[in-house]
Order: structure tokens, then sequence, then C-alpha cells
């Protein structure tokens, strides 16, 4: 029997989160900058370096594969990577294949993914205002986004909402956006923003809005009941009363939550991230493309997984961005 991926502080890991790309159709102002310059297709991993890597995490333990981007579902042919990926849903190796996405392509895909064991998707949407969408995405499009929702649904997906709470953007929109979200029984999330990346003209403490106002803000609009459920994220999870919906709080500036971490990342050029917080990491590409044999890839999975911290070092609280690391969201993953 294989040993499980234990790192030195004993959690196992047991969450993969694997970026199939750094493309994306939009531009969102917190993640990229509009004229970004993407990575030659040669340093990207193979659809069929993407199923080894995922097989062999899957091996040593991995029961939850999130695959993101970049935008996923603008990575050519990545059906056929899902549909590979699916046999291990099958053998019962793997509890959960699922993805984060913008949306935007959901009208295409939707039931292709429910086809192959997807359940439940995560998208990415901060304001229902179809201008202000406009404005944070750059090139995004609601009434495409929307459309995409509707299709998710249809086709038997669970949708939940990530929405990250920018100060002087959606502040506005708390109430909007989680009424909207329980008349559709979708489930929330907010995150804080977090300092991913130099991009050029947005200033991350001006974008930075605590979600201890947030929730003090739907806690004097309903009773709030913590919930003990984890997902395999970071998220803490409160029920409104008033509605029965779940909200999730992620809080990587306000409050740690290293202590369970229970997930690396894998970039789309197979580089690992044991922590998004960290710029610390190790090169997998290479032992992938320079040897057949699994033992050697599962041995440089190994060896980074020792290396992994105990936690990361965002910090907001002296007003400057302690701990920014210098990549952007979109090259290690959502």
């Amino acid at each position: 029997m294989t040993e499980p991926l234990i790192d030195p502080f004993a959690r196992a890991i047991e969450y993969l989160r694997v970026s199939v790309t750094d493309r994306c159709d939009f531009r969102c102002v917190y993640c990229m900058s509009e004229n970004m310059t993407f990575l030659p297709k040669k340093e990207l991993l193979t659809l069929e370096e993407l199923d080894r890597m995922c097989s062999a995490f899957v091996r040593l333990g991995v029961r939850k594969l999130r695959i993101t981007g970049g935008e996923p579902l603008v990575r050519r042919d990545i059906m056929t990577f899902f549909r590979s990926m699916s046999r291990h849903l099958e053998t019962g190796a793997l509890h959960e294949l699922t993805l984060t996405t913008n949306g935007s392509q959901l009208e295409r895909f939707a039931d292709d993914l429910f086809a192959v064991g997807v359940r439940r998707i995560n998208i990415s949407l901060d304001t229902l205002d179809e201008a202000k969408f406009a404005e944070i995405t750059r090139w995004g499009r609601l009434p495409q986004v929307m459309r995409g929702i509707d299709a998710a649904q249809r086709a038997g997906l669970r949708v939940k909402i990530n929405t990250v709470a920018l100060k002087g953007f959606n502040e506005d929109e708390l109430e909007t956006l989680t009424d909207w979200c329980a008349a559709r029984e979708i489930d929330l999330t907010f995150i804080e923003v977090m300092p991913m990346g130099d991009l050029g003209n947005e200033d991350r403490l001006g974008q930075y809005w605590s979600l201890k106002d947030l929730r003090a803000r739907l806690a004097a609009r309903s009773e709030l009941t913590d919930l003990p459920e984890r997902t395999g994220g970071p998220a803490r999870y409160v029920r409104v009363e008033n509605t029965g919906q779940k909200i999730g709080f992620i809080t990587p500036l306000s409050h740690n939550f290293c202590e369970s971490c229970n997930r690396v990342r894998i970039t789309c050029t197979g580089e690992i991230y044991t922590c998004l917080g960290q710029e610390g990491h190790s090169d997998l590409r290479a032992p992938l493309r320079a040897s057949e044999a699994d033992a050697d890839l599962e041995q440089a999975i190994r060896a980074a997984i020792a290396l992994k911290p105990k936690g990361h070092d965002f910090d907001y609280s002296r007003q400057e961005v302690d701990g920014q690391v210098s990549r952007h969201m979109s090259h290690t993953g959502g």
C-alpha cells in the first residue's frame, strides 16, 4: 500500500489544485494586468502530462482535485483531460473532481462536465451590475456568465459563487448578492483580496475590505449560526437563519487559516507551491519529463511536500503589503 503524503506538521495532503492554463478571457483587476504576457506553449504541461501528474497525486492519497486557471475552460481540448480524470472517480480513488471558473464557457461545457462526474463548481462573480462587471473584469460580459450559471444549474451542477470583497466597489451589493444567491439556492463565499502580483495601477490596501466588517453587516440583517463543516478549503461557514443559505468567509489576512491546510497547488508549468502565500516552490516538470518511471515522480512529489511551511505571512496590519508574492494569481491557480 502506498504511503500517504504527510507534511512536516503532520497534515495529510488530500486536496490538489491544478492550473491547466495561465490564459483567461477576462482581465480581472485584482488578478491580472490588462496587457498580460502569457507563457510559451512548450512551457505548459501537456494534457497527457497533467494526467500523469494528477494520477500520481491520486495514488499518493489526494481525494479532491480542483482544476483552475487562468480560466480552465479556455484550454484547448480540456474536456479530454476531464474525461480521463473521471476514471479515478469510477474506481473510488478520487472522491471529487471539480473546477473554479469565471463562468464564461459554461453555456458550452456544463452538460459535458456533469457527464464526466463533476457535481459542483465554483464560479467567480464579484458584482451583479453589468457596468461594474465590465469594469472589474475589463473584458468580461455579465449576460454571458449568467447564461453559464443557468446552464450549470440545468445540467445538475451545484453552484457556489466566490465573491472577492472589494472596498468601494461591491460593498453596496452585499445584500443584493446574498439575496440573489438565496433565491437561486446557490451557496456564497466571500474572499478577502490577496496580495498576489504587481498589477501596475491597483492599490491593494485601497481594495482591502475586512470580512469582519462584512460579517457584522450580515449579522445586522439576520442571525448567523457558525457551522462546523469544512469542504477541504480555507472557508469558515455560517447559516443565515432567515433564509437557510450557507455563506463562507475566506480570510487569509484578518484570520490565518493555515493550521489545518491539507492542500497544494500545481501551476500550469509543473511547479508545486505548497503554500499560496509563500514564494517557495519545487519543479515537478523536470522529473516528470526526465523519466517515465512513476516512482521517480512520486519521489519528487514527496520531497516537495517535505518543504511545506507551517503557514503564510500575508499581513496588512501595518498598512503595507507585507508578504506580497510576486506571481499573479492566474499563474498559480485560484
